[in-house]
């Protein structure tokens, strides 16, 4: 498979694209305004323990108090691939969890790492298992174990490894992963990088207890977007890395010097006037990524509609009708749409359940292969995934690994029109609620003139659908009515305004 990594690289901005055998697989974005917390190390004051929850809250600095719970106080027994943070135990492979009450004092002081980001009304959740990432090596100062990526299949070659950075890491010193681009690494690259990695804890270390520090403070911030992508993507598995800003086209030579330098022909600056997003066609594909519609080659269509609970994703056939067979016209949309959704869920970053509704068929020969297909295509994505049966009714329940918010909620806030639900009254709807306002009103026998402020496009509705009605209701309420246009306010907003005193009475008596 072709593999490439664009960077786009601004003063302001900085993004990044990877492709895969040319197609946009995945985009990531740093701005000083959503800077990445995953990976921070925080000297955080515990605010609560909550031992019905088995939980702390953790205060940070973050706003919103970091969630810590009882299971990442304990060192993790399956610490056999690059993101494991906990092991099970006992036969019904339930983890045995301390009492978080003997760990955890309110009050106290704790040294935590963010694992995942705040995301809607919920703060960051943090972690004691501190992990240091290195280029090979994932080093976590309060483990004891060498553990090798289960993505290094070669029983060989992962036995190598154990032992090989079983011997080199000092006794006593934590434990190791070894990442999957480790695959052949040599002595003399394990060496620098434990250095490095125990250099690195010592200094963390120095800081949170020997320097006096006003609590909560950032101890250590995880390394950049584009520097973290270069560590942990950019391996021979990538064909080139091109970068069209030559401060950064530096940086990633003067790293993989030091690192790996065989890499260093794969890494190219971009110097043509055309942007680089757009000499590669993404640009587009990326504005596209905010619609809730994507069209499968075949003229079939995917609905995403992401919500509070989870992400719904639907399968239509649209206009692709096929020849004869309608099972198999149904099985070749699946399939699009099983390639497509896999996708997608990596480009918009959807993360927790996803229920995908795809359409209906008979045979479980095909449900199987859909079902395939779907997790051969997710196998490729780098947060973890997991993809059910296909029910009876069509459905396929999965879940991916949510480390941080969105794309839709990175990147964009809720609707000023319709403040986030996803849709606003018509202005009939609007004008009947008005209505009934303006009946509370003279029912009370309050006001005698009342201004009423409406969006232009109801205004319009009013005088070219129900011209008499503003003139009808004022004579049989007895009050003395002016309307308004207001582009300020919302569509589906009406106000009431007492005159002559200027006073706002639409809380008064607007209630549906």
């Amino acid at each position: 498979m072709k593999r490439e990594i664009l960077i786009n690289g601004g003063p302001r901005e900085t993004r990044v694209a990877i492709l895969e055998d040319d197609r946009l697989v995945e985009v990531l974005h740093d701005r000083p305004d959503i800077r990445r917390t995953v990976g921070n190390i925080y000297l955080g004051k515990v605010e609560a323990v909550l031992p019905g929850m088995q939980a702390a809250f953790v205060d940070i600095g973050a706003g919103k108090s970091a969630f810590l719970h009882a299971s990442d106080l304990v060192e993790p027994d399956d610490d056999d691939d690059d993101e494991a943070r906990g092991g099970r135990n006992g036969r019904n492979g339930a983890r045995r969890l301390p009492n978080i009450q003997e760990h955890v004092k309110r009050g106290e002081s704790l040294l935590v790492q963010v694992t995942k980001e705040p995301i809607s009304t919920k703060g960051p959740r943090v972690t004691r298992q501190i992990s240091l990432a290195g280029r090979f090596l994932v080093f976590m100062p309060y483990a004891s174990k060498v553990g090798v990526s289960r993505k290094i299949e070669a029983r060989d070659e992962r036995a190598r490894l154990r032992e090989m950075v079983g011997k080199l890491l000092p006794k006593n010193s934590g434990g190791v992963i070894v990442r999957t681009v480790a695959e052949d690494l040599t002595d003399a690259k394990v060496k620098r990088e434990l250095r490095s990695l125990l250099d690195q804890w010592k200094k963390i270390k120095r800081k949170a207890h020997f320097v006096r520090l006003k609590v909560p403070a950032l101890v250590y911030r995880e390394t950049s977007l584009t520097s973290g992508i270069i560590r942990d993507l950019f391996s021979d598995k990538v064909d080139r890395v091109i970068v069209d800003r030559k401060e950064l086209h530096n940086e990633i030579r003067d790293y993989l010097r030091e690192v790996e330098p065989e890499l260093i022909d794969r890494v190219s600056l971009f110097r043509d006037r055309v942007p680089i997003f757009d000499k590669f066609d993404i640009e587009g594909e990326i504005q596209g990524l905010y619609d809730r519609r994507v069209e499968l080659p075949t003229g079939g269509y995917v609905i995403i509609e992401p919500t509070e609970a989870l992400v719904s994703i639907d399968v239509n056939t649209g206009r692709y009708t096929g020849q004869k067979d309608p099972e198999k016209t149904i099985l070749r949309t699946n399939l699009e749409a099983a390639r497509e959704i896999a996708r997608q869920v990596r480009l918009r970053d959807l993360g927790g359940i996803i229920v995908i509704d795809f359409i209906d068929m008979e045979s479980q020969g095909n449900r199987d292969k859909v079902l395939h297909e779907l997790r051969t295509h997710l196998s490729r994505d780098r947060a973890r995934t997991r993809a059910f049966q296909v029910s009876e009714l069509g459905l396929v329940e999965m879940t991916r690994q949510r480390v941080r918010p969105s794309l839709m909620d990175t990147m964009a806030g809720p609707c000023p029109a319709c403040g986030g639900e996803g849709y606003v009254f018509r202005p009939g709807v609007v004008v009947r609620r008005l209505e009934r306002a303006l009946r509370r009103a003279a029912a009370e026998r309050r006001e005698t003139r009342l201004v009423v402020r409406l969006h232009p496009e109801v205004a319009l509705y009013l005088m070219e659908e129900e011209p008499k009605l503003m003139k009808a209701l004022g004579k049989d309420l007895g009050v003395d009515l002016e309307l308004r246009d207001d582009p300020i306010i919302r569509i589906d907003e009406f106000r009431l305004v007492a005159q002559p005193a200027g006073r706002d009475v639409t809380e008064q008596y607007a209630v549906a």
